[in-house]
């Protein structure tokens, strides 16, 4: 019976293809990948202030790559604009979905003040809490937007959209067709399980001008500046406005000051100290350290007879604002530099003040560390409260800044400041001589060189960092003492906790939707049945096909 089976087969297929089809798509990979695309991606921040953990906890991702619009479940990493997230969409994402790729905008410094706005809210909704789910930044690119417009196709099959807005359904076939006729994206984040930096550090630089005579009995004026800055993810912190501002405005004073020291005709009677503080987005850490470290130090003596501190925080932008925890007394040296940058600024500055509230874990500004001390001290700021909305360091950039009103401001503060030093009458010229001037080239190229690099705190404490060592090499080139000073947070009770893993490299592999694979697999099977049934039928299947005359002649 068995030759009679191979005969009836012999002339219409080889038998032993029915063996072999099956067994070929059964061994073979259903989700072939007919493509993949490898980018630099840009992980969430991570780090522990206070004892309380922030940011993004998890690195590893291998999911299905859906849109905003067409996830349903933790089985999905959502890819979306970052434009097209709103607070109520990232709350769902938040509590449901397994991973999230947020794509940059394709040029941050061309959008409008407003939807910078807009943008910076959205993203300071992620960085306020603790999250579970992997979260990534990824630059703009042509495969990345076309990656993007085939996951928004498929979100508009299966009935999603963009906008909130109703659109047209397309058909249950369309839908159906689209299902096993599309390939979907597989994302994959091979990157290490974040663990804590024992090494990480606060890095500030401290310098200063001693006043003519006998430095000890002199009184000094202390110049704070924190050059670290803020951003949703560690290495897009470039921060123009802030803070690499007030560093640049530091800079050039210590620059211009350094000049008129030099000069013993001009030489002052009052000790100036250069702090560049480290930090700062971290509740000022660095300054509540090196203050510490001065007050608590028997030798130190810079802290002994403090005129004032002035904190520079976010200067670049017109109409400063001078905030105080204290009104200063009339005619205390604060009050009289804050004469003179009234009259400076033809008499548009505002003085604000604000009472520290020390059951708040969060100081609003920097000087703060330093009036809890009991030092006079003030804050210079474009911003008039510390509940403004800060930009993202990601959209912070230099070419959103006006020069001239940032370069006015320098001379403004510098011609206040000196005019306080050397007790000098007021009167309306600034401090713009050609040997004392500031030079708009200058102040652009510093402010260029700060935000073209990330400044994160969890990035920028190593020593071989480029900002940390041009900021010290240029103090030493104009200051006095200049010193490096490192603070470590308690292994016992740490005030802060940075971790690694701050970027990695993600693939994107083009396969076949998990639903063309059970497809596949239910036609196989049903292929496999209905072989076996024919196997076990071929008697019944070999009657009717082959003439009793034939099996006759056969059987005889």
């Amino acid at each position: 019976e068995t030759d009679e089976i191979n005969e009836l087969f012999k002339g219409i297929i080889p038998v032993y293809l029915l063996y072999l089809v099956p067994l070929i798509l059964i061994m073979s990979p259903v989700g072939v990948t007919t493509a993949s695309h490898e980018f630099p991606v840009y992980r969430m921040t991570q780090y522990d202030l206070h004892g309380i953990p922030k940011g993004c906890r998890a690195s590893m991702i291998n999911l299905e790559a859906r849109s905003v619009k067409n996830w349903s479940s933790g089985r999905h990493c959502v890819v979306a604009r970052l434009d097209h997230l709103t607070a109520s969409t990232l709350l769902k994402i938040k509590e449901t979905a397994g991973a999230l790729l947020i794509v940059l905008p394709r040029s941050p410094q061309h959008l409008s003040p407003e939807e910078v706005k807009e943008l910076t809210r959205v993203l300071s909704l992620l960085t306020t809490e603790e999250l579970s789910l992997p979260i990534y930044l990824i630059g703009w690119s042509i495969e990345i937007e076309k990656i993007l417009d085939e996951l928004m196709g498929s979100a508009t099959l299966s009935g999603g959209t963009v906008d909130e807005g109703p659109t047209a359904r397309t058909s249950g076939m369309d839908a159906l067709t689209a299902i096993f006729s599309k390939n979907g994206y597989q994302v994959v984040v091979s990157a290490p399980r974040p663990s804590p930096r024992h090494d990480a550090a606060i890095t500030s630089i401290q310098g200063k001008l001693a006043g003519y005579g006998v430095e000890d009995k002199l009184p000094t004026i202390l110049i704070v500046a924190h050059y670290d800055a803020q951003s949703i993810a560690p290495e897009l912190a470039f921060g123009a406005e802030s803070n690499a501002s007030g560093v640049v405005m530091l800079l050039e004073l210590v620059r211009l000051l350094s000049l008129l020291y030099s000069n013993s005709r001009t030489h002052g009677h009052v000790n100036i100290v250069f702090l560049l503080s480290g930090g700062g987005t971290l509740n000022y850490q660095g300054s509540k350290k090196w203050l510490e470290d001065q007050l608590e130090s028997v030798d130190s003596t810079l802290l002994q007879d403090v005129q004032f501190v002035l904190c520079l925080d976010s200067v670049a932008q017109p109409n400063l604002h001078m905030h105080v925890s204290k009104p200063p007394r009339e005619r205390s040296p604060l009050h009289n530099f804050y004469l003179e940058l009234q009259n400076a600024t033809g008499n548009s500055l505002e003085i604000i003040h604000k009472k520290i509230n020390l059951a708040d874990d969060i100081l609003a500004w920097e000087h703060e560390r330093y009036s809890i001390r009991r030092l006079p001290a003030t804050t210079i700021s474009s911003m008039k409260s510390h509940k403004e909305l800060r930009k993202d360091g990601l959209f912070d950039v230099a070419e959103r800044i006006d020069m001239k009103s940032f370069t006015k401001n320098i001379e403004n503060v510098a011609s206040a400041l000196t005019r306080h030093i050397y007790n000098i009458s007021r009167d309306p010229t600034t401090f713009s001589q050609q040997h004392l001037g500031v030079y708009e080239d200058q102040v652009k190229m510093w402010l260029e060189f700060l935000s073209s690099h990330p400044r994160s705190p969890s990035v920028i404490y190593e020593k071989t960092n480029p900002v940390i060592r041009v900021l010290h090499e240029t103090l030493k080139r104009y200051l006095e003492d200049v010193k490096i000073v490192h603070h470590t947070a308690d292994k016992r009770d740490p005030e802060f906790v940075f971790y690694d893993t701050t970027k990695a490299n993600i693939n994107i592999y083009n396969v076949k939707p998990a639903i063309f694979d059970l497809f596949l697999t239910i036609i196989i099977s049903l292929y496999l049945a209905a072989f076996f049934i024919a196997v076990q039928k071929m008697h019944l299947l070999y009657g009717a096909l082959v003439p009793s005359g034939i099996r006759k002649l056969k059987s005889q």
